[in-house]
C-alpha cells in the first residue's frame, strides 16, 4: 500500500465509522460499466465539501491491488450488485491529490515532482520493466503495459486547483493541462481515469487539452445526480433517526435540483445539523463571504439586479455555455453566475436554463456579502422587512403601503417598476424576514391563473398563509376581487386556516401615494 500507489481502503474505513454515512455505494456500479469503454474518462465537478473526496477515497478501496475490501462493503448497497465481485481489488490504482502535490511542490516544478514521487512508488513494485533513470510518468506506464498487460485506474482529486490557486499563471496552468492530457489521453493502460474538483475543464485555444473526459457538473451532472448530494429521502431518514425537523432542514439546505432529482440537499450542512441538533450556516462557514462578495460586485450590465431579483425570489435566465471554466476570464454576466453555480451559492435548473438562490443558508451568505458595503439600498430593505411583515400580520394597510413605497425606492436604481413582475420581485425582497416562517412561492399555478406571490406558513409556524396579488396602475380593490374570482386559496394544497388575502396597487402617476393596500381575512377549510 502506498501514498499513490494503491493507497488501500483506510480512507473509506474511516468515512463509514463515522456517526453519519449516507450509502453512496451504487456509484460504483456505473464506474465498472465505463471500465475500459469509450466512456472511461469521467470528471466530476461540484461545490466544495460535496462528497468529492470521500467517493474517490470509496473507489480507492473498491479498486485497489493488494487489499481485501469485501467485508467493509458487505453492509452496502453494491454488494448485490452483478459486477461487485468482477471488479472488486482488481486494478492498480494511482491516487493524486492535487492539492497536495501543489503544496508540496512549492518552488519546484508541481508535474516533476509528482512524476518522481509516483515514478519511486511503481518502481516497488514493476522496477524491473522501466529504466532506473525513467522520469517521466506516462513512459513508465507504458513500459509495464507492454510487458504485464495490467491497467490502471487514475482516481484525481482537486484537479482543477491549479486553475483556482494560480488564476493569472495562464503558461502553468497550459503545462499542467498538458501533462493530464499526455498521461491519460489515448493510453492503452489507462483503464478508468475519474476526475473531481470545483471546475469543469478549462478551455483554451480552439480545444480543450482534455477533450476526453465525459464532463458531469452542477450544470448536467447526468447519472451522477444522485450521489451529487443528500437526496430528499436520504435526509429525510436522517431527520426521523436524529429527531430533527425534515421541512426546516429543506428550508435550509435544499434547493439544488437537476433533471430527474429535483431536490438536492448540501452533505456539509446536513450532517452537521444532525449532529449538532441545530440548523444554521455550516457550509458557508467554511469560507469567508468576501470569496462570493468578489463575484457580487463585478460591474457587468445587469449582474446587481439579477442578484437583487434572485435574492427577491426569483430565477433568472443565464447561458452557461460561454463561460470558460475558469475564475478569470468574465465577459458577461453570465460568466459569473454560472460560476456561481459551480460554486454552489447558486442552484441551476437546466430544464429552464435558470439560476436561482437554493435556500436560507445561501441567502444568509449573500446577505453577509451585501452587508460588506456597496449595497446599502438593499440592506435597508432587509432591515424593514421584519416590521412590514408585523404590519401585514396586523392588517394596517397604510403602513404597508407606506413601507412597500421606502422599498420602491430603495431598489429603483436596481430595479425599473414598470409591470407587475418586477413589483413582484421588489415585494417579495421587502418581505424578506417573512422566510424564516413562510415558504415563498412566486407565480403559483392556482384556480384560473398564477398567484403573485405567496407566503406559504412551515410546519413549525402558527402564523397565517399570505395570498399577495399585485396590480399596475389598476387597483388593491381590484387585485383582491381577482383572488376570489378566479379562487387563488385553492392553491394552497394541504393547507386549512387563516390567510391573509393581500391586494397591492403601484401607481406612478400618483406622486403621493404610489402603493395602495387592502388587507383581508379569510378562513380556509378544507
Amino acid at each position: 500500500m502506498g501514498i499513490y500507489l494503491n493507497p488501500g481502503n483506510d480512507g473509506f474505513w474511516t468515512s463509514v465509522r463515522s456517526k453519519i454515512y449516507v450509502d453512496k455505494t451504487g456509484l460504483i456500479a456505473y464506474t465498472n460499466e465505463l471500465l475500459n469503454t469509450e466512456q472511461k474518462y469521467i470528471c466530476v465537478s461540484r461545490p466544495r465539501r460535496f462528497g468529492k473526496s470521500m467517493a474517490l477515497k470509496m473507489l480507492a478501496a473498491y479498486y485497489s491491488r493488494g487489499c481485501d475490501s469485501r467485508e467493509l462493503f458487505s453492509e452496502w448497497k453494491i454488494k448485490n450488485d452483478r459486477t461487485f465481485e468482477a471488479h472488486r481489488n482488481q486494478y492498480d490504482v494511482i491516487f493524486l491529490n492535487m492539492q497536495h502535490v501543489l503544496i508540496r511542490a512549492g518552488d519546484r516544478s508541481m508535474t516533476d515532482d509528482l512524476e518522481e514521487a509516483v515514478i519511486d512508488e511503481l518502481r516497488e513494485a514493476y522496477g524491473e520493466y522501466f529504466s532506473e533513470k525513467e522520469t517521466v510518468l506516462s513512459a513508465a506506464l507504458e513500459r509495464i503495459y507492454v510487458n504485464t498487460g495490467k491497467k490502471f485506474i487514475f482516481l484525481i482529486d482537486e484537479w482543477d486547483c491549479v486553475m483556482r490557486e494560480r488564476q493569472e499563471a495562464e503558461d502553468f496552468q497550459k503545462q499542467y493541462l498538458d501533462f493530464l492530457h499526455n498521461l491519460l489521453k489515448d493510453q492503452p493502460y489507462v483503464a478508468l481515469a475519474y476526475m473531481t474538483g470545483i471546475l469543469p475543464v478549462k478551455k483554451y485555444g480552439l480545444h480543450s487539452a482534455l477533450n476526453m473526459f465525459w464532463e458531469y457538473s452542477m450544470t448536467d451532472q447526468g447519472f451522477f445526480e444522485e450521489y451529487t448530494g443528500f437526496t430528499e429521502e436520504e435526509v429525510q431518514a436522517l431527520c426521523e433517526r436524529y429527531g430533527m425537523d425534515f421541512a426546516e432542514a429543506g428550508s435550509w439546505y435544499d434547493g439544488y435540483q437537476f433533471t430527474k432529482f429535483r431536490h438536492i440537499y448540501n452533505p456539509k450542512s446536513v450532517v452537521e445539523a444532525m449532529l449538532r441538533r441545530r440548523f444554521a450556516n455550516y457550509w458557508t462557514s467554511t469560507e469567508t463571504y468576501d470569496a462570493l462578495k468578489i463575484y457580487m460586485d463585478m460591474d457587468f450590465d445587469g449582474l446587481r439586479g439579477d442578484i437583487v431579483q434572485m435574492l427577491g425570489g426569483a430565477r433568472v435566465r443565464v447561458n452557461t455555455l460561454s463561460f470558460q471554466n475558469d475564475m478569470q476570464s468574465f465577459r458577461i454576466k453570465d460568466d459569473v453566475l454560472t460560476l456561481l453555480i459551480h460554486l454552489g451559492y447558486l442552484a441551476y435548473d437546466s430544464s429552464k436554463e435558470e439560476a436561482f438562490i437554493p435556500n436560507r443558508e445561501i441567502a444568509r451568505e449573500f446577505e453577509n456579502a451585501m452587508s460588506a458595503g456597496g449595497w446599502a439600498e438593499i440592506m435597508r430593505v432587509l432591515k424593514a422587512s421584519e416590521r412590514l411583515l408585523e404590519d401585514t400580520l396586523r392588517c394596517e394597510e397604510e403602513s404597508v403601503a407606506r413601507g412597500l413605497d421606502k422599498a420602491q425606492m430603495e431598489v429603483a436604481s436596481i430595479l425599473t417598476y414598470n409591470d407587475e413582475n418586477s413589483m413582484g420581485c421588489a415585494i417579495s425582497l421587502a418581505y424578506y424576514s417573512a422566510r424564516k416562517d413562510y415558504k415563498l412561492i412566486r407565480e403559483l399555478p392556482a384556480g384560473h391563473g398564477f398567484a403573485d406571490v405567496v407566503f406559504l406558513p412551515r410546519p413549525f409556524c402558527s402564523k397565517p398563509a399570505l395570498l399577495i396579488e399585485l396590480k399596475y396602475e389598476k387597483s388593491a380593490d381590484s387585485a383582491i376581487q381577482q383572488i376570489k374570482d378566479r379562487q387563488y386559496m385553492q392553491a394552497l394544497e394541504g393547507y386549512s386556516g387563516e390567510i391573509l388575502l393581500v391586494g397591492v396597487n403601484y401607481d406612478k402617476n400618483d406622486k403621493n401615494k404610489k402603493h395602495s393596500c387592502v388587507i383581508e381575512r379569510f378562513l380556509y377549510e378544507r
